[in-house]
């Protein structure tokens, strides 16, 4: 039972660490670029930080700092485009650095401990990836409704339009094209 809580504490502190912020942008480039850069410069000295520790503390080390390396570019790339499918790659990428330092944090039990300790690792990878599965279909869905709804405020208005005659009906439904975003 100790095995198993200690697994189940190291698979919580690898979710924790994943799922730490690394910085917000504003959407810019040069703040883009600075974050990279910064980004760069934190993976650098975490590397090199794991290299005052030995065996499998070592490999732990170099995938955490690899993780947050991962997920820290994976959040410049979203603070700066604010598209669903970067939202939705932070999410695998996060999902996927915590199974990765949560593996290495199992390397170190005994063989029934670690097989557990895998099998849970695995399980908390696979919600976190249908949880950002479920986000990305449920962005997509919210999408299409909202599209929806556009084109029939759309139809509406063109019918109200067309009790209109000439210049009165084009200027409505020009008007009608432009709050619905219609070509």
């Amino acid at each position: 039972m100790i095995e198993f809580k200690m697994c189940k504490t190291a698979v919580a502190a690898a979710a924790v660490f994943a799922a730490a912020g690394a910085f917000a942008a504003n959407g810019n480039k040069a703040d883009y670029s600075a974050a990279k850069e910064r980004i760069e410069a934190e993976y650098k000295a975490d590397k090199k930080a794991c290299d005052a520790s030995k065996g499998n503390q070592n490999d732990i080390c170099k995938a955490q700092a690899k993780g947050k390396n991962e997920v820290a570019l994976a959040e410049a790339e979203f603070n700066y485009t604010g598209k669903a499918a970067d939202a939705n790659k932070l999410a695998v990428t996060k999902a996927d650095t915590a199974y990765g330092v949560a593996k290495e944090m199992c390397d170190d039990k005994g063989s029934q401990a670690k097989d557990l300790c895998m099998s849970e690792a695995k399980a908390t990878h696979t919600k976190a990836l249908a949880d950002a599965k479920l986000t990305k279909k449920v962005d997509s869905a919210a999408a299409d409704a909202t599209e929806d709804k556009r084109d029939a405020d759309y139809k509406v208005a063109t019918q109200k339009c067309d009790s209109l005659g000439g210049d009165a009906k084009a200027a409505c439904i020009n008007a009608a094209k432009v709050k619905f975003k219609k070509s």
